[in-house]
């Protein structure tokens, strides 16, 4: 019982006048198609006075055939005129949809408009870029610091490497140099006088052996 003393709103309104308009645009239709048999037959009738020789009843089914067929090009007027009208409500439609998502949407906008502060949102927003900054430069400033007391750690790391190397390789030399000359400036047994100088490790030769490596 609600329903029937409802309101009806604009969408229901044009809802209904699209269905008359469908309806009435069937209708016509159907009225063209009956138009059309009876003009088929009035044809056949004509042609039929014809063989018989009766022009008379030719003449007045021919004026009938004329009027059927003005009757029927007006069928299509009218069936242009329907779905015109129809087109035109949907447009109607889709406008006052529109119209009332704009209204919908002002208000929104004035709404917003009376709770927002320009002042206020201008300083958040120069407030949020002034924090951001400093948690950049913040984060550049650790990120430097790490990267300098990994690299630091790296290169005493590698430098002492190098150094055990090179410490490692003069020591192979100098051992292999004590089996021939156990004390410096000392000739081995059995050694020949001209060889002594060959067979003794001195710092020339070590310094030889640093720049070799690239330690000079």
């Amino acid at each position: 019982m609600a329903s029937l003393f409802k309101k009806k709103t604009v969408d229901d309104i044009i809802k209904e006048q699209s269905k008359e308009l469908r309806g009435t645009q069937r209708q016509i239709t159907r009225d063209r198609a009956a138009l059309e048999r009876q003009e088929r037959q009035m044809e056949m009738e004509i042609k039929k006075m014809a063989k018989t020789g009766n022009r008379e009843a030719c003449k007045i089914l021919a004026k009938q055939l004329v009027q059927l067929r003005k009757q029927k090009n007006r069928t299509y007027a009218v069936s242009s005129k329907v779905t015109s009208m129809s087109t035109q409500t949907k447009v109607m439609n889709s406008q006052m949809k529109m119209a009332g998502a704009m209204s919908t949407t002002a208000k929104t906008m004035q709404t917003v408009n009376k709770r927002l502060d320009p002042k206020k949102t201008l300083q958040t927003m120069q407030d949020f870029q002034k924090e951001n900054l400093k948690i950049g430069m913040t984060e550049d400033m650790i990120n430097d610091t790490l990267d300098e007391i990994f690299d630091e750690s790296g290169d005493e790391e590698e430098s002492q490497d190098i150094v055990n190397q090179v410490l490692d390789e003069i020591g192979i030399e100098i051992a292999g140099k004590m089996v021939r000359a156990p004390s410096t400036g000392k000739i081995l047994p059995g050694a020949s006088p001209a060889k002594s100088k060959t067979a003794t490790i001195s710092d020339a030769e070590i310094e030889r052996q640093l720049k070799a490596l690239g330690m000079d």
